[in-house]
């Protein structure tokens, strides 16, 4: 499980951007429910924005384990700024996979600057866990495709440039969902109510509504009916992302914990000093340790083929540690833990959506259990 030099440099360029850059705006953007654009501004900067676009297209180009150290290192700072990024380099590695070179020249050098930022459309109100459930129809119209429906929980609904969508063409079954690309500019294309979420408040989340969007024909990205396995494909490696997520999220809960344990007396010594603390903090770095081993076993296995099962297990118990831990560290925190003087709070709130976005927890236990008994 050792790092490459290159991984350690870059772990260790992200940790310090985190610490210059975005630990001293958290506080604001989150009550706020601002994205701090300087910040995305600085990952670009860093080349960071072009993570999965490759070099020949000025991007970074970086394997799943570089993926998976700079989600961790940002999710340590905060978690909205991970998701946002995150959702930008689904964008780029859809791009990067099913696009014509056309695409990937039009597209991609610009995203890898950082503008325009991608979004990833696949959810709808009544297919979340069931995609093949969804309903938005793109019908082809002479040499145009015209588009009509609703996407929900779409992150950087409202910052994107441009949406990678997915949606049914001639029947409405699953042998047509395709993979499409659209200018957030289209005519027909409205951003819908910033959602006012429990946590993640500095990434917008919104809805996307098409009604009568036409694209050219040659903005289809995979063949027609293959975009449900596009996405299926993409996801694996958003999985491991929002794993590495989780495990930033939890480090940080783990070290405010920590911090605080040591500093706060009663009875006349340090809580840390107190058993009931101390094996709340055993557990909680024994499962953090855990965590990252899986994930980072997850990223290889990716860069060495798909494993989705490895991407899942990686998920679930990442992502559930992450509540688990920040839920010990609002509890060793006391009454301190329940307000927004202290960061556990926050990381209490973020910590909950990476146990159901891009897969649920039980999602994922479909997945690892249908291999196991098939």
């Amino acid at each position: 499980m050792e790092l490459s030099d290159e991984q350690e440099l870059v772990r260790e360029t992200v940790r310090s951007f985190v610490d210059d850059e975005v630990k001293p705006v958290v506080d604001e953007a989150d009550a706020n429910q601002e994205f701090p654009e300087d910040v995305w501004d600085g990952l670009a900067e860093l080349g960071l924005t072009g993570l999965t676009v490759p070099e020949s297209f000025g991007g970074f180009d970086a394997d799943r384990v570089t993926e998976s150290l700079v989600n961790e290192e940002l999710a340590y700072g905060h978690l909205s700024v991970a998701t946002a990024l995150s959702v930008h380099c689904l964008a780029t590695a859809c791009i990067r996979e099913f696009g014509s070179d056309e695409h990937r020249a039009e597209w991609l050098p610009k995203m890898a600057e950082g503008r325009p930022i991608g979004a990833f459309a696949l959810s709808e109100a009544d297919a979340g866990s069931n995609p093949a459930e969804m309903s938005t129809r793109a019908r082809l119209e002479g040499d145009e495709y015209v588009i009509d429906g609703q996407k929900q929980w779409i992150t950087n609904g409202e910052r994107c440039g441009v949406v990678v969508l997915f949606a049914k063409t001639d029947r409405d079954d699953r042998e047509t969902i395709t993979q499409f690309l659209v200018p957030k500019g289209a005519d027909g294309l409205e951003v819908g109510k910033k959602e006012d979420k429990l946590g993640l408040r500095a990434s917008d989340t919104t809805t996307l509504r098409f009604e009568g969007v036409r694209i050219p024909e040659s903005n289809r990205l995979t063949p027609v009916g293959e975009g449900l396995k596009a996405a299926f494909s993409t996801l694996t490696g958003g999985r491991i992302a929002i794993a590495s997520q989780a495990v930033g999220l939890a480090r940080a809960a783990l070290d405010d914990a920590i911090e605080y344990a040591n500093e706060r007396e009663q009875f006349g010594r340090p809580i840390a000093d107190h058993q009931a603390i101390g094996h709340k903090l055993a557990d909680a770095a024994t499962n953090v340790r855990a965590a990252r081993l899986l994930t980072r076993d997850a990223a290889r296995k990716n860069d060495d083929g798909v494993d989705p099962v490895a991407a899942s297990m990686a998920k679930y118990f990442a992502s559930e540690t992450a509540v688990a831990v920040a839920n010990e560290a609002v509890q060793i925190h006391g009454g301190y833990g329940y307000t927004t003087d202290f960061d556990v709070e926050r990381y209490y709130r973020d910590a909950k959506i990476t146990t159901i976005y891009e897969g649920t927890s039980e999602i994922q236990k479909n997945i690892i259990a249908r291999e196991l008994t098939e």
